[in-house]
């Protein structure tokens, strides 16, 4: 054993004392790797993105967008589905982003007509543009 391999020879005395040492039993083939992964740098790949299959039950209403979405663009209806969902997990993280930098330009806001324009901003932000009336009543 040099450098944490062996090469052994069917019927050699070796092999059976590396199986012995593996818990393996001793077989005809010849034992050509023991310890390799102590001696050889392995790098750890990324592993692919895997796909999940996923049934789901969807609005008519819905099924007849997405399906006129497909015809559009000319993919199955499975893949316009997919292309859609991507779109909204994208569009909410882009959401959240301007939420949290809106909130974060109303507290470091430190003039009061700036300060005032960043709470209107959040307001905005958090419940939409009908949220604030143009004509105030008081």
């Amino acid at each position: 054993m040099a450098n944490g391999i062996t090469v052994s020879h069917p019927g050699s005395n070796d092999q059976v004392i590396i199986a012995r040492r593996l818990r393996l039993r001793p077989s005809c083939t010849t034992l050509v790797q023991c310890c390799y992964s102590k001696f050889m740098a392995t790098r750890s790949k990324a592993a692919p993105a895997k796909s999940v299959r996923q049934s789901v039950t969807i609005p008519a209403t819905l099924a007849a967008d997405v399906r006129r979405v497909a015809k559009e663009r000319h993919v199955t209806m499975s893949r316009a589905l997919v292309v859609l969902a991507e779109r909204g997990v994208r569009a909410e993280a882009e959401a959240k982003q301007q939420l949290k930098a809106t909130y974060r330009n109303f507290v470091e806001a430190s003039e009061p007509e700036l300060k005032n324009e960043a709470g209107r901003d959040l307001i905005l932000a958090i419940f939409g543009k009908d949220s604030i009336a143009e004509d105030s009543v008081f």
